[in-house]
């Protein structure tokens, strides 16, 4: 008896090939730590508290997974210093480099500088306080308070120093431009602090105060 025909047997896969992890586009790794840096910038400025900022939070704006996040930030303190230090370099940009790129008489230049260093700080609370007035140890190393004389603000500042120092229009025995610049530097970060961390205290104007010192640290650097 013959046996019958059975319908041919469609083999099993013997495994399962996993699929293929996509990978990303040239600069598209880029364009997702803009987009994080810009949704995290957002976020503190709306907010004005650097609590509001979350990795979860900026995953949802920016439309990843927290995980995404930590691809390219090792953790919150590091995203919240990078959109703080791009912040001072807007500064740096905007008001800085005009001043010394204008020329002038440089101790005029210090005085124009000066109060617009104390604005854009008591503009930007949460960013001055996050760069300036934070637990040191709570700052990543990268943006330590010891590396404030590698900033652009701080370097363009003492470029002016210096041009009055080499005009005759400082004190030679003041110090050198380094000493000088961090001299006026604390005192304006002192109006900036309280300002900022006492907003409501009476005080007077912004810009008297910013005048006084400058008028004071000046008569004592004038030659």
């Amino acid at each position: 008896m013959t046996p019958a025909t059975s319908p041919t047997a469609v083999p099993a896969p013997t495994s399962v090939e996993p699929a293929a992890r996509r990978r990303a586009r040239r600069g598209e790794g880029d364009r997702t730590r803009e987009a994080i840096i810009s949704a995290a910038e957002a976020l503190l400025t709306a907010s004005g508290s650097e609590d509001a900022v979350s990795i979860r939070a900026v995953a949802d704006a920016v439309g990843v997974t927290p995980p995404s996040i930590y691809r390219h930030f090792p953790d919150k303190a590091h995203l919240i210093f990078e959109v703080c230090a791009r912040h001072f370099d807007a500064i740096d940009a905007a008001l800085v480099q005009p001043i010394l790129r204008a020329g002038g008489d440089p101790v005029e230049a210090l005085a124009e500088l000066a109060r617009g260093y104390v604005r854009f700080g008591v503009e930007n609370p949460e960013h001055y306080r996050i760069m300036f007035m934070g637990h040191a140890d709570h700052t990543p190393g990268m943006y330590a308070s010891e590396r404030v004389l590698e900033t652009g603000s701080f370097g363009g500042t003492a470029q002016l120093v210096q041009r009055a120092i080499d005009a005759g229009r400082l004190r030679a025995d003041a110090g050198d431009a380094v000493l000088v610049t961090y001299v006026i530097w604390a005192a304006l970060h002192g109006v900036v602090t309280v300002a900022v961390s006492k907003p409501n205290m009476p005080a007077p104007p912004l810009d008297a105060q910013v005048d006084a010192m400058i008028d004071t640290l000046l008569h004592g650097l004038l030659a």
